[in-house]
C-alpha cells in the first residue's frame, strides 16, 4: 500500500483536492488516473480510502469511499534532541525516529550546541515523508527550537530522563521505563550537556540514564532511545 498525506481531510469530508505539487507527483510521476484508489491519512490517526475523480496534474481531486481510525498509541515518546553540527545527521534522526515510532520532537539549544539556529520547514517535510513511507497514521509533532532551560521550565509530564556522558551514577533506560508510560528524554549536543545544564535537569526531577556501554553520537543516541521505548511497548 502507498500512503498519501493531507492535513485538511477529516471524517466529515466527502472529497478534497491535493495541492499542485502533490497532484503533479500523483499524476505525472506515479501515473495515477481517474478511478484509481489512493489511501490517505491526515496524520491524526484517520486512514481514508479514496478514488480519483479528477486526474489533473495541477488539481488531483478524490472522493472518499471509506475511513477508519487507527488505534491511539498507548504511550507518548517525546525526544528533546540538540541539533547536530551537520544538519544531515539530524535529518537522518528525524526520518528514522518517525519510521520507528516517535510522538513528539523538540530541538533544544544547549550551552555546547554548535548549531544555534534551526529552520524546521525541511524537517517537517522529512517527517511527513517518513510517516508515509512507514505507513503510520499519526504524524509526529515537531516543535520549534527552544533553549534547554526553557524546555525544562515547561514542566513536562511523565517519566523525565536525561542521557548525558558524565561519569556519574546513571540507571539503565530499560530498568526505568514501563509499558504504556509517557516518556520525555533529553539528548545533548556533540559536546554533551554542560554541568550547569545537568544540574538544572536533576533539580527538575530528570533522572540520568545510560543508553549502553559505548559513547554514542547525538543522532545515534536519539535513535537508540527511540527504539528502546518502542521495543518496551511492543
Amino acid at each position: 500500500m502507498q500512503l498519501f498525506y493531507n492535513p485538511n481531510i477529516n471524517e466529515a469530508s466527502e472529497n478534497f483536492t491535493f495541492d499542485k505539487e502533490e497532484s503533479k507527483h500523483i499524476i505525472k510521476v506515479l501515473r495515477k488516473k481517474g478511478g484509481d484508489i489512493l489511501f490517505v491519512t491526515n496524520g491524526l490517526g484517520c486512514l481514508f480510502k479514496t478514488e480519483i475523480v479528477v486526474g489533473s496534474d495541477s488539481k488531483c481531486t478524490v472522493k472518499i469511499i471509506s475511513s477508519e481510525i487507527a488505534a491511539t498509541p498507548k504511550y507518548h515518546l517525546h525526544l528533546a534532541v540538540a541539533p547536530t553540527k551537520m544538519n544531515d545527521r539530524y535529518e537522518w534522526f528525524l526520518e528514522k525516529a518517525t519510521e520507528i515510532g516517535i510522538s513528539e520532537i523538540t530541538p533544544i539549544i544547549c550551552d555546547h550546541s554548535e548549531r544555534k539556529f534551526v529552520k524546521t520547514d525541511r524537517f517537517d517535510k522529512i517527517i511527513q515523508s517518513a510517516m508515509k513511507q512507514s505507513l503510520h497514521n499519526y504524524l509526529p509533532k515537531l516543535n520549534e527550537p527552544i533553549s534547554l532551560k526553557d524546555f525544562i521550565n515547561q514542566k513536562n509530564k511523565g517519566l523525565l530522563l536525561i542521557a548525558h556522558c558524565e561519569e556519574t551514577d546513571k540507571k539503565a533506560l530499560k530498568s526505568l521505563v514501563k509499558p504504556g508510560e509517557n516518556v520525555t528524554i533529553l539528548i545533548g549536543p556533540e559536546g554533551d550537556f554542560s554541568n550547569k545544564e545537568i544540574t538544572l535537569a536533576l533539580e527538575n526531577n530528570y533522572t540520568p540514564v545510560t543508553l549502553g556501554s559505548t559513547r554514542l553520537r547525538t543522532e545515534t543516541a536519539a535513535i537508540v532511545a527511540c527504539h528502546s521505548i518502542v521495543f518496551i511497548n511492543e
